[in-house]
């Protein structure tokens, strides 16, 4: 503080008449307080006030991100909501964000043009963990950021003329994994990215059985990469700490017509699972969509069946394309997906029941096909 300032302080005498007595704030004094005091005080500051405050002071840009300050200021006390992002070519890089916390669509939309300024051409938009992972092909790039924290590195791809197959994006409890597979002649190439040490790792001689189905990715759970794969329908995992493929002990259900994996790993509440959403039926054609739930035995646990008229209702907009189908977890809530369709069939899992989210209001009439959701639950900690 170079300048002094006088505080004012307001008390009360004993005949309740206010008095108000100003001191003066002596910069001698308060431009030597010790930094983990001033750490200590703004700690209590909420969120968005901190997120201003930070822009008037050098010293308190950097702080927000110190291992001291994350400790004191708990993610458990940010005042955001937990939102749905709706993607659509028609939108141009604006996203509408359904509040979850509020049950409604908010009228504003986000968009990522300010941190997407040196990267026009992004493709292959994904989320996970508060972090978004877009891929550029001019730029043989991919770009992590925090749009929340404005914070955002750009990481370049494993090999020359690189054509991502699939990508992979999930948040650990350590950072955050990159995986993506990439086609030469007829062998095909795993390449993971690991934060923590900012390398690529390579895997040869891979069988591209995940490069069918561009809207689904892998999960992350029990320190593994979980992939559905195309028919023979089966799960299969890659180790991350042993760099090794292998395929879960149990058997899956019968009369499967279509796969799709979701976990959350939580450390409170809903702590770690991993669950398996899949249509049953003949011939292609799915009867009944059914929930099951992977024991610690590693067997599929069916838990929840949908209900038939709302069974009916998502395999007529899908049209038995089930290439389209995708599902992730977010905030409580397993969501269904058609990329042919606006709508989001959720199950809550709190609760063990199943509801459609109301549609976008903003959503042009005449849209069709190209519909992506995304899970943006925002977190400032959250590191690139």
């Amino acid at each position: 503080m170079k300048n002094s300032k006088n505080l004012n302080i307001v008390t009360k005498n004993n005949h309740n008449t206010i008095i108000t007595r100003s001191l003066l704030m002596d910069p001698k004094i308060w431009s030597r307080l010790p930094p983990e005091i001033l750490e200590y005080i703004l700690s209590f500051l909420p969120l968005k006030t901190f997120l201003n405050l930070r822009s008037t002071c050098k010293g308190f840009w950097p702080l927000i991100f110190s291992p001291s300050f994350i400790s004191k200021h708990s993610p458990s006390s940010s005042p955001f909501s937990s939102f749905l992002l709706l993607s659509h070519p028609q939108f141009h890089r604006h996203f509408p964000l359904y509040d979850c916390n509020l049950g409604t669509w908010r009228n504003i939309s986000l968009s990522f043009s300010d941190s997407l300024h040196s990267s026009p051409s992004f493709t292959t938009l994904v989320s996970s963990g508060g972090l978004f992972c877009l891929s550029d092909s001019i730029s043989c790039s991919l770009l992590v950021f925090n749009l929340l924290a404005k914070s955002s590195r750009k990481i370049q791809y494993p090999s020359f003329s690189f054509h991502i197959e699939h990508l992979t994006f999930v948040t650990t409890p350590k950072g955050y994994i990159i995986f993506v597979l990439s086609s030469k002649s007829a062998s095909t190439t795993a390449f993971v990215y690991d934060s923590k040490v900012l390398t690529w790792r390579s895997f040869e001689g891979f069988d591209p059985i995940l490069s069918d189905n561009p809207h689904q990715q892998g999960v992350y759970f029990n320190g593994c990469l979980y992939f559905a794969t195309t028919e023979p329908f089966s799960v299969v995992y890659f180790d991350l700490e042993n760099s090794k493929w292998e395929r879960p002990i149990g058997e899956l259900p019968s009369q499967l017509t279509f796969v799709r994996l979701v976990s959350v790993n939580d450390d409170v509440g809903e702590g770690k699972k991993l669950f398996l959403i899949g249509g049953v039926g003949n011939n292609g054609i799915s009867r009944s969509i059914k929930l099951w739930e992977m024991s610690e035995e590693g067997n599929w646990i069916e838990i929840q069946s949908l209900p038939d008229l709302m069974c009916r209702k998502f395999v007529s907009v899908c049209y038995h394309n089930y290439e389209h189908v995708y599902c992730f977890w977010h905030e409580g809530m397993i969501c269904i997906c058609c990329y042919t369709w606006p709508e989001i069939l959720y199950y809550l899992v709190s609760r063990r029941t199943w509801h459609w989210l109301p549609k976008c209001p903003s959503l042009p009439s005449k849209c069709s096909c190209g519909f992506k959701w995304f899970s943006f639950v925002p977190r400032l900690f959250a590191e690139v």
